[in-house]
């Protein structure tokens, strides 16, 4: 892991100024032009289908693509940790067979996935480790909770920072109860049957406990918890594990998608707290982490172990960490089909020019002309886009040569993107090794699973610790996965 994790910054620090660059500064930046000369014919004449073969590893056009740029994506490719197999349908995945019916309701199927999935995983480490008690940080609507304590018997605590969010899940949860009574009251009027479908199995009456609160990184696991933020009408945030001593049997922790900093304090609490027997967190919104000194008592967010902090050229700028959350397998289902979505990162590209020659001191704006920009011609996405940046459209020539000339390198901004998405696993997979070699370094079992499937779920990479070993509780898990419903 420590070899890999230098590999891999070795990697980006031969390719920083590809991995650094914002692909809105294409044009004003001459970001072509920066590519070694010996890629620029090969990747200006690729299709995207070629494109997609180059990204995902399937083969390319032969002697066209340079030794180097191959060299270069297989070691993009062979430093990233294995993704899984996406499988399955290239449609969405539909609604769960694995699900109760009464758990499904408000949860779209993608989240109906991976509560399953990570679910199914949480009962194997509370099997393994004896904690009947889970503790689900960011819990948001509750619908991972409610699959844990209805579905799954165990007992539950969903903590969330937005109380709002807290009053929902509650809700929520006594509208299963209503419901849940409804179905026993007419299962005594009806001859039971036997059912064929476990997950159709009778749920568990016992609703997980909702606090509302946030993290305090610095504080003691018994006393992590501040009140929420904006202040409300919800419980004050109390100890989850149940009292200064904790509980017996110790708990689980988990987040799905624990966002920027959550997920290494998360990391650090467990490290520290014998109380936690086992965590599993699924992490995102990498650009979000802390990278500069932090405060005494409060953990970094990258690097977090000392292994990588001792690694020279270790650093992830914003736009690198920010690349990390990208979907590299639905930007390679983009290439294959030729989508119109690809026009996309040119059309802002273009108006990024625009807005620079009209007005200099404007630059990397958050602008947002509309999720279905691909779908306009690039006068109505501009006449969209040019008012949000204060501009008149009246004022900026939008059929001018050079902006036709802009529009006609749509290929090689493709091509220049996929590039990006070829580095985007590796710096994950950094990100990653360095939470792995934390751990390793306070004497923790750790393991990284491909949990979800990569196709709906980009961030599909779980990272699962405890204080015993986990080679019993991860083997076979793959053959829970939910064939059928995707």
């Amino acid at each position: 892991e420590q070899r890999r994790a230098a590999d891999i910054i070795r990697l980006l620090t031969l390719y920083r100024p590809l991995l650094d660059a914002f692909v809105i500064d294409f044009f004003t930046e001459g970001l072509w032009a920066q590519l070694p000369p010996a890629w620029q014919p090969a990747l200006a004449s690729a299709s995207p289908a070629q494109l997609a073969r180059l990204l995902g590893g399937r083969g390319g056009p032969g002697a066209a693509w340079p030794l180097s740029l191959l060299a270069f994506a297989a070691a993009a490719r062979a430093l990233a940790f294995p993704r899984g197999c996406p499988g399955g349908s290239p449609r969405p995945p539909c609604q769960s067979s694995h699900l109760h019916p009464l758990l499904r309701r408000h949860v779209k199927p993608k989240k109906q996935h991976e509560i399953q999935r990570l679910g199914k995983l949480l009962q194997r480490l509370s099997q393994a480790t004896g904690c009947k008690h889970v503790v689900d940080i960011g819990a948001g609507q509750g619908h991972l909770s409610r699959f844990l304590a209805f579905g799954l018997g165990l007992s539950v605590t969903a903590v969330e920072s937005d109380g709002r969010l807290v009053g929902l899940a509650e809700r929520f949860d006594q509208e299963l109860l209503r419901d849940l009574g409804k179905v026993r009251g007419l299962a005594h009027k009806r001859p039971p049957r036997r059912c064929q479908n476990p997950a159709l199995r009778p749920l568990t009456p016992r609703a997980p406990q909702h606090v509302a609160g946030r993290l305090d990184p610095a504080a003691p696991w018994g006393e992590f918890l501040l009140p929420p933020d904006p202040p409300g009408p919800s419980p004050a945030a109390r100890n989850p594990l149940g009292g200064p001593g904790g509980s017996e049997d110790g708990v689980l922790v988990t987040g799905l998608h624990a966002c920027g900093d959550l997920s290494p304090a998360l990391l650090c609490h467990f490290a520290c707290s014998p109380a936690v027997a086992a965590v599993a967190l699924a992490g995102c919104c990498y650009m979000k982490l802390s990278t500069a000194p932090q405060p005494p008592g409060c953990p970094p967010g990258y690097p977090l172990s000392a292994s990588v902090a001792a690694l020279p050229g270790h650093q992830l700028s914003y736009r690198a960490r920010e690349a990390a959350c990208h979907a590299l397998e639905e930007y390679e289902e983009r290439l294959r089909g030729g989508s119109t979505h690809l026009r996309a990162h040119c059309y802002r590209a273009v108006l990024e020019s625009l807005i620079r020659a009209a007005d200099p001191s404007k630059r990397h704006l958050g602008l947002q002309p509309g999720r279905k920009a691909h779908a306009l011609s690039f006068s109505q996405y501009a006449q969209l886009g040019l008012p949000l940046a204060g501009l008149d459209p009246a004022g900026v020539p939008l059929d001018s040569a050079a902006v036709r000339a802009m529009l006609e390198q749509q290929h090689k901004v493709v091509a220049f993107c996929t590039l990006g998405q070829l580095l985007a696993p590796a710096v994950e997979t950094l990100i990653l090794l360095d939470r792995l070699l934390y751990l390793r370094e306070q004497g923790l079992h750790c393991a990284l699973v491909p949990l979800f499937n990569p196709r709906f779920s980009p961030r599909n990479l779980v990272l699962v610790a405890a204080r015993i070993p986990l080679a019993a509780v991860l083997a076979g898990l793959d053959k829970d996965s939910e064939d059928g419903d995707s």
